[in-house]
Formats: structure tokens, C-alpha cells, sequence
């Protein structure tokens, strides 16, 4: 199968795999290569494959998407990040996400000033 990882910035993964396990909202699945036509939608958790040479590979990832269709797999999630182990990939979700929050934090206070500010003058407007 040929596995195509996306973020919205990059593609992380387009190589061909033997095995992915990903996990949705009903539980954990896995697809093979004569697996039928799939799709489901992921929920944040561990999603692993087996590249040719049968090595896992492991990623954290966001919600998102995966669509089967004939032996091409699609992957389509907001974050995701890899690691070689499960411990070194908690660590860096913990650092890349947690960073996140803290960026989306900052973005809703600004944008609450933004609003406050607008229905201020909207307001001032009204009164003249």
C-alpha cells in the first residue's frame, strides 16, 4: 500500500507500507494490503505502519481522516509528530502541543480584545 501522512503544511509520510494501525472513534483498527475500501474518522492517539522492510513507525497524531481506496491510503490530520519509541514520542507531544495550547491561548485573548474593541466603537457609533 502507499501511505501518504498529511498535515497542513506537509506531507510527513508518502512511502509504500505492509501494515497500519491507527485508532477511530469506535476503536483501534488495522488495514492490509487486501483490505477493503475504508474510511474513517481518527481520533488523537497512536498511529503506526510497517514501512518494506517491516520496521514500525510511530506517530502521534491529531483527529483527522483516513480514507482506503484501491492500495493508496490517505492520512489527513491538523498535528501530528513521530518518534522512535512511545516514550520519546510523549515527550515530544507533550512539548509540541502543549506549545500549541499556549499559541491558541494567546490567539483567543487577542482576538477577544479585537471583539471588545470593535462592539466598543460600534457602540460610540450607535450613540452619535
Amino acid at each position: 500500500m502507499q501511505l501518504r501522512l498529511l498535515v497542513p503544511s506537509e506531507v510527513l509520510v508518502d512511502e509504500p507500507v505492509t501494515k497500519v494501525v491507527a485508532v477511530a472513534e469506535d476503536g483501534a483498527f488495522c488495514l492490509l494490503p487486501r483490505h477493503i475500501d475504508f474510511v474513517a474518522a481518527l481520533v488523537p492517539g497512536v498511529f503506526l505502519f510497517h514501512d518494506r522492510e517491516a520496521q514500525e513507525r510511530l506517530f502521534a497524531v491529531d483527529r483527522g481522516l483516513l480514507v482506503k481506496c484501491g492500495q493508496e491510503v490517505l492520512v489527513s490530520t491538523p498535528n501530528a509528530v513521530g518518534g522512535d519509541d512511545l516514550g520519546q514520542l510523549e515527550a515530544l507531544v507533550e512539548e509540541r502541543f502543549l506549545a500549541l495550547d499556549e499559541q491558541e491561548r494567546k490567539s483567543r485573548t487577542t482576538l477577544a480584545r479585537l471583539e471588545a474593541g470593535t462592539l466598543r466603537r460600534f457602540r460610540n457609533l450607535q450613540e452619535r
